[in-house]
Formats: C-alpha cells, sequence, structure tokens
C-alpha cells in the first residue's frame, strides 16, 4: 500500500548502504560556480562592489567566500550568459541594498514585464521581493527580501 502512495520503502543490504553514503551529501558543505570572461575585472566587481573576500587564486579559478559557502569563479571563460539567475542573495531591507550596489555602479535590471515604475524591484504573490543585476560577464544575480 505504501508503494500506491508514492512512499517508497528504505533499502537493505548494500544498497542501503550505497544510499546512504549518496544522501550524505545533504550534510556535506555545498559550493558554488560562476564563470568570468574577463577574471581581471569580474575580480573587482565581486571583491570590491559585492563586498566579497578573495580565499584563493589559482590559475584556472579564483575562489571567494560567500557568506562560508565557497564560490570558484572560473577565469576567463568564453561563454554565453544564462538569462536566468545563477547567484543570488537574501537580504533584509532591498531598499537598502540597492541603494547601497548603486552607490558602487551597479544598475538594476528593468524587465518588460516588471510593472512601471517597481524601480526594479519586482513584487511577487507571497511578498517576495527581487531585483536583478547583471555582472561585468553578463551573469544574472538577485537581491530577494523576504
Amino acid at each position: 500500500a505504501s508503494q500506491s502512495a508514492g512512499i517508497k520503502e528504505s533499502p537493505s543490504g548494500l544498497h542501503a548502504h550505497l544510499v546512504d553514503r549518496l544522501m550524505s551529501l545533504a550534510s556535506t558543505n555545498v559550493m558554488t560556480f560562476i564563470a568570468a570572461k574577463d577574471a581581471a575585472v569580474s575580480r573587482d566587481f565581486y571583491e570590491n562592489v559585492l563586498g566579497l573576500t578573495v580565499e584563493s587564486e589559482d590559475d584556472w579559478a579564483i575562489v571567494f567566500d560567500l557568506g562560508g559557502t565557497m564560490l570558484r569563479m572560473q577565469k576567463n571563460v568564453d561563454f554565453t550568459p544564462q538569462q536566468f539567475t545563477v547567484l543570488g542573495w537574501q537580504v533584509d531591507d532591498i531598499t537598502a541594498a540597492m541603494s547601497d550596489l548603486r552607490a558602487k555602479g551597479v544598475v538594476f535590471e528593468q524587465y518588460p514585464w516588471m510593472p512601471a515604475g517597481s524601480d526594479g524591484v519586482m513584487e511577487f504573490p507571497g511578498g517576495a521581493k527581487v531585483a536583478w543585476f547583471l555582472d561585468p560577464a553578463g551573469n544574472n544575480l538577485s537581491l530577494t527580501q523576504f
């Protein structure tokens, strides 16, 4: 009966051991990646505009501390940026965060589907407010206030 309700039985034996090992990713540190077309320009943006700390740099990547999470920026990559958000931050006050970033030269996107006069902030049902901006490589970044 549990199978028909969408509940899977726990595996046993060797399979259970493998599933436990795979599921252990839930308790490990996550890391995230982003690409940069011009590593020097992107490093300056992430370090001096966004305020991230550089942990290390080698021939292939620049590693930033993203609030305890590793952000590994692949250097000098020829790529087409995604149109969707690839990295975002949850903020307590989106207006204040946008003001701080604007003072450092960040321009927030005003997409055609956003209401006129929204000043770059989309408010969704449920109350989430989101603002998007691009990094120097064209990666779509966001701020979200819940």
